[in-house]
């Protein structure tokens, strides 16, 4: 989880200094963002029960051989479409790694509650890996040029493939037939409508692209409920769908996830483009956004403990929601200013808390064999969230900036506080419907 969260912070910081360097535009820097988050997004849920079929350690150590592969070739990477192919290998390896990762811990913490000071700790290590993210990749990207930011997680990845080879206990994989034309629809259904959505941002709803990515997304889902809904050993069996814990949670995450994504592409280039700052401003400036990120997710599991998971998420997506529309009416024209620290300070905090609080609601409650499953779901609904949200927020802010334009970056932050009210109206259906059940029981 830190490598992947490290790796994203850097990359993003070295947005505006790789569209530079390869004559880039902000619309084609969008898709090399995106060509990860399509491709991760796309396999996730394959990945998620490849390790409950084949075992997560297993497949852990396969995904990291994947994406610290694919991070060189982005680091060697001399043309757009190299990078793309090399982000698109990363997305692959992280759709394979992070699953499979989450399965493991939640195989070594079998309790809810032990579950969700686990999570705790996990969403606090990826704040940290954002926190550290933000420090070296202004820096490594001022000072050693972009391509560092993709070597640099190169070493963290074999160190942490050898801790789980040599300390992780090998979970055995469920054996039994594996839903592959469940896999194919899937994967072809969210990829698709992910790249549909890609296209609308750069060329339009009506272009081709755009309709046919579309058209095929939703045929292919169609086609994979018709699958599930027959298959004897079904990738996701609908099962799981009538969890209004887990639907709520899904569709929360994956809100967020277009939050999240949008926030740290369109930020380091505010920051850069607009207030002037250096990459190395850029990213300590990011400090205390990605140090209350780790705030809020230690306070999470406290917060779920007092209130009770469905009273808990509201209350996070409210302080989240609170940060934004503080840095939609900042008035900071140059530089780093309170307002933004206030505004960081916020929205840091309610990302760690809402993260937390519902990936814990989302997973935490798994039977046997279902860990990689609903991990993979939790993480695929944050990844179609952040493919799909990013490319929505970059057509409409590119678009509001005009032809002389670039982009509209207070467009583009409205944009995403909307995001966080439609999360917290449905986090506030739940807590409604469960108003008159007992706190504890959402605890234990």
């Amino acid at each position: 989880m830190f490598l992947v969260i490290l790796d994203s912070a850097m990359a993003n910081l070295a947005g505006p200094t790789i569209r530079t360097s390869l004559g880039l535009t902000a619309a084609e820097l969008t898709v090399v963002v995106d060509a990860y988050l399509v491709a991760f997004a796309g396999l996730l849920l394959l990945g998620g029960r490849l390790a409950d079929v084949l075992g997560g350690r297993r497949v852990f150590l396969t995904g990291m051989v994947v994406y610290l592969a694919a991070s060189v070739l982005c680091a060697a990477a001399t043309t757009g479409p190299m990078l793309i192919a090399g982000r698109i290998g990363q997305g692959i390896g992280a759709a394979v790694v992070l699953p499979a990762a989450l399965s493991l811990m939640l195989n070594i913490y079998s309790s809810a509650a032990e579950r969700t000071r686990a999570l705790g700790i996990w969403g606090a290590v990826a704040g940290f890996g954002s926190l550290v993210g933000v420090l070296l990749g202004g820096t490594l990207t001022e000072w050693l040029g972009w391509q560092s930011v993709f070597l640099t997680p190169v070493p963290f990845g074999v160190i942490g493939a050898l801790v789980v080879w040599r300390s992780v206990p090998s979970v055995p994989g469920r054996p039994g037939t594996f839903d592959a034309l469940g896999a194919l629809t899937i994967t072809v259904g969210i990829t698709a409508l992910t790249l549909g959505t890609v296209f609308a941002a750069d060329a339009g709803w009506a272009a081709p692209g755009t309709i046919i990515g579309l058209a095929v997304g939703v045929v292919s889902l169609g086609a994979f409920v018709i699958v599930e809904r027959s298959s004897a050993h079904p990738l996701v069996p609908l099962r799981v769908f009538r969890r209004r814990p887990v639907v709520t949670a899904n569709l929360v995450v994956m809100v967020i996830g277009g939050t999240l994504t949008s926030l740290f592409f369109f930020l380091p280039q505010y920051q850069q483009d607009m207030l002037g700052m250096s990459p190395l401003a850029t990213g300590m400036a990011q400090l205390p956004l990605a140090g209350m990120i780790i705030v809020g997710s230690a306070a999470a599991p406290v917060l779920t403990q007092r209130l009770g998971l469905a009273r808990a998420l509201p209350v996070a997506l409210a302080v989240l929601l609170a940060g934004f529309l503080w840095l939609v009416l900042d008035p900071t024209t140059t530089g780093f200013s309170a307002g933004l620290l206030g505004a960081f300070l916020l929205i840091g905090t309610g990302l760690g808390l809402s993260l937390v609080t519902a990936t814990a609601m989302g997973v935490r409650d798994s039977a046997d064999g279902e860990s990689g499953l609903l991990s993979g779901l939790i993480n695929a609904a944050q990844q179609v969230g952040g493919a799909v949200g990013l490319a929505a927020l970059a057509g409409l802010a590119i678009g509001a900036a005009g032809p002389h334009g670039d982009i509209a970056f207070t467009t583009a932050f409205l944009g995403a506080a909307v995001l966080i009210l439609i999360a917290l109206a449905l986090s506030l259906v739940l807590s409604i419907r469960t108003r008159s059940t007992p706190v504890t029981a959402n605890v234990h």
